[in-house]
């Protein structure tokens, strides 16, 4: 008992510590899942003769240009929602209150104004918190991009060190180990599974949000939705994050919608950029990625879920993109070691039937295998000791006997 409460309040502990080491854990983390993704890269360069620490500075250099590129063109449709976002806001509120006001029993209580006195302009209470808590918003928003920058920095000198060095990193790991060969080759061929499923799904999850994106840009421009590639763009990022960003997809939909032209031609073409995303959404869920990915990196949709919540709660954004990642890793570890093997049974996706909870209660079936000739003739024959019979049983008493001990 002292035991599990002193493994309790190490986990414990464990936990806090990366919750408040964050700021060094995060940049780490990343660095090594995208070298897990881009090493293959790397051994294939190596291989055709090209140096590590050239074709590790290409794929980190193209990496951090695509991404400049991409927050380039995303920058100028950002700024312009964020500087009409209290007129946005104001709009929206304003379309509620209409929408409250046309059914009986829902609508603001009048109020009574006194003759001869002139109504008071309505406060805008939006515009109020906006003015009042301006200067502490700007702050905050450029604090946190500049900790976003220092992050993504550091990133990206680990990963280019990481890629450089893959194999020295990896052989000196391996060489920390017991001269155990058993040993070194279950940890080695755990790492290599880990990085195999990681890549995998990594890259195949990148191309089904960037076709995502794309799908939702086009069908966000053919409902008439400003700044339809920003929505794309969106739809696909949040789409890394599993169940949560797809919620957060649909009510960022919904508050534009309101906010802008489309909050003024009815419930239906209000909603038509929603439910278009649902749509597609849907149809990406249930038979694009199960049919990419496939039944190997299936995961239990309940262990996923529980991941995403907990990482998120421990780095937000960052962990919960990172969740499902993490728990490939975990799920590769845990098949390769017996003592784990409890928790590869929960992580693995439901590509089996489970069996019914009565015939689990039963115990297990005896062995039946028909034995040889040859086995039957090596039996000895029976002795003075009692001996069981071949299916388990006691031998059956011989007539004889039974006829010396009856009375």
């Amino acid at each position: 008992m002292r035991r599990w409460a002193t493994r309790g309040l190490l986990l414990i502990a464990l936990v806090f510590l990366l919750k408040e080491a964050s700021a060094i854990v995060l940049p780490v983390l990343v660095a090594l899942i995208l070298t897990f993704v881009l090493a293959p890269a790397v051994r294939t360069m190596r291989h055709h003769g090209m140096p590590e620490s050239v074709s590790a500075a290409m794929l980190v250099t193209t990496v951090v240009g695509c991404s400049v590129l991409s927050v380039a063109l995303l920058a100028e449709p950002a700024a312009q929602w964020w500087q009409r976002a209290p007129e946005a806001v104001t709009q929206a509120l304003n379309r509620v209150d209409r929408w409250r006001a046309s059914i009986p029993g829902f609508g603001p209580p009048v109020e009574r104004r006194s003759a001869g006195r002139a109504p008071a302009p309505p406060a805008d209470p939006v515009r109020d918190r906006l003015a009042s808590e301006g200067v502490a918003l700007t702050a905050q928003v450029l604090g946190g991009g500049l900790k976003f920058l220092v992050s993504a920095a550091a990133t990206t000198i680990l990963l280019y060190f990481l890629l450089a060095s893959e194999h020295w990193v990896l052989s000196r790991c391996i060489e920390l180990l017991p001269h155990r060969p058993r040993l070194r080759a279950m940890v080695l061929g755990g790492l290599r599974a880990a990085q195999r499923d990681i890549s995998r799904y990594v890259a195949s999850v990148t191309a089904i949000n960037v076709g995502m994106g794309l799908v939702v840009a086009g069908t966000m421009w053919m409902v008439d939705l400003p700044n339809p590639g920003l929505w794309g763009a969106l739809a696909g990022l949040l789409n890394f994050i599993p169940y949560l960003g797809p919620l957060i997809m649909c009510g960022l939909l919904l508050a534009a919608s309101l906010a802008s032209a489309l909050g003024d031609a009815g419930f239906a073409a209000m909603s038509a950029p929603v439910l278009a995303y649902l749509c597609i959404h849907g149809i990406e869920s249930n038979f694009v990625t199960p049919m990419v990915i496939g039944k190997r990196l299936s995961m239990n949709p309940l262990s996923v879920l529980l991941s995403v919540m907990f990482w998120g709660w421990l780095w937000g954004v960052a962990g919960a993109v990172l969740a499902v990642p993490l728990l490939i890793c975990l799920r590769s570890i845990s098949q390769r070691n017996r003592h784990m093997r409890p928790v590869a049974v929960y992580l693995r996706g439901s590509d089996r039937p489970c069996p019914p909870l009565s015939s689990l209660l039963r115990p297990p079936p005896l062995s039946s295998t028909p034995l040889s000739p040859a086995a039957v003739s090596a039996v000895p024959p029976s002795s003075t000791s009692p001996v069981t019979s071949l299916d388990g049983a006691a031998p059956a008493a011989r007539p004889d006997a039974l006829e010396q001990h009856r009375p």
